[in-house]
């Protein structure tokens, strides 16, 4: 198997510990020495013996420098964002010299925190065999433990390999309001979709030719270029799209495996508060920081100054050299809208 990370994003909605230019991915959460992307590398090892890692010329140098074990080869630079689907492109064209067309190839997200290797080994060997003996994409899906509105999800059928646990894939559902993915969690049918793909360059090129014929033509149009200014020139061409949108979820004869192993996607502060554990009073801080009744609280001085929280409950707190957050916990996905509000006054 081979593996390709996507490694890119804006860093928003966990501004101002990260930001477009030192995107979540390359945090260290939880105390650990390794960053998110790090980390992801090290699980893409047990998977397959070919990792790359797909990023954006904006900070590929700092993806360069924590992962110094790979070589210019191992790296996809866009030249500019165009979304995961012409990221996937792009990738697909870099491995196809490269590789056997049929060998299967797991497209996993660089940002997701997850600690159970073994059972994250077991599931792409589980996909990448199925993929490969049936000549389908194969989606691993993350079995919901709560109600969530921030994901997709994808709604299982019958079952395509008892041994295996593979599911055909009846449908995708789109972010719920609270109530549906009560229900959609209640029925046991749905898990999360959680961006992890697996098929073959044959696999991934055949679908797209029937489902999405333009995705194929820009496949086609970047193994034809030339040089780096031609292909710089090609790929920026190309639609701001989404894999899913563009691709995925037109494709009528997908398998999904549900994931063993833990996963986390730090999509809010509330979530890395969960990652990173707390306290008897509920709080995670970090740095040079005083409290005094304050409780499930996040906060992090990167600062040298003090910083001081006083009679505070369900906050975060961020001071960092590229902004100060303050923020109701529950309301974390507001800090995105914030940030790229931030983001643009800055232009």
């Amino acid at each position: 198997m081979i593996v390709c990370i996507i490694a890119g994003g804006s860093g928003t909605r966990l501004w101002p510990l990260s930001t477009s230019e030192y995107p979540k991915h390359l945090l260290k959460v939880n105390g650990d020495d390794n960053s998110l992307l790090q980390n992801t590398y090290e699980r893409a090892k047990e998977v397959a013996e070919h990792v790359y890692v797909i990023t954006e010329s904006g900070h590929a140098h700092h993806i360069k420098d924590q992962l110094p074990d790979l070589t210019d080869d191992n790296f996809v630079v866009e030249p500019a964002r165009r979304g995961t689907a012409s990221c996937i492109v792009a990738a697909l064209s870099h491995v196809s010299p490269r590789h056997d067309q049929s060998e299967p190839i797991a497209i996993l997200s660089a940002d997701h925190y997850i600690r159970d290797v073994v059972g994250f080994k077991h599931s792409f060997k589980v996909a990448g065999e199925a993929s490969e003996s049936e000549g389908r994409i194969v989606l691993v899906g993350v079995e919901p433990d709560h109600p969530a509105t921030g994901f997709g999800y994808i709604q299982k059928d019958s079952i395509f390999d008892e041994d295996s646990l593979i599911y055909d894939v009846h449908s995708f559902k789109e972010k719920p309001d609270y109530d549906t993915a009560r229900e959609y969690v209640k029925s046991g049918q749905y898990l999360w979709n959680c961006g992890y793909f697996v098929g073959s360059v044959s696999t991934f090129t055949d679908k797209m030719k029937k489902h999405a014929p333009q995705l194929k033509d820009n496949y086609d149009a970047l193994n034809a270029t030339k040089n780096v200014e031609e292909y710089e020139k090609t790929y920026l061409g190309f639609e701001n799209d989404t894999i899913d949108y563009a691709l995925i979820e037109k494709v009528d004869d997908l398998l999904v495996a549900p994931a063993n192993f833990d996963w986390m996607d730090l999509g809010s502060y509330s979530d890395l508060h969960l990652a990173v554990g707390a306290d008897e009073q509920g709080n995670f801080f970090k740095g040079n920081v005083e409290l005094e009744d304050v409780e499930n609280c996040y906060i992090d001085n990167k600062e040298g100054k003090p910083l001081a929280v006083v009679g505070l409950d369900n906050v975060v707190v961020i001071n960092t050299k590229d902004g100060i957050l303050v923020a109701r916990k529950d309301l974390g996905q507001k800090v995105g809208v914030v940030a790229k509000r931030i983001a643009k006054k800055g232009e």
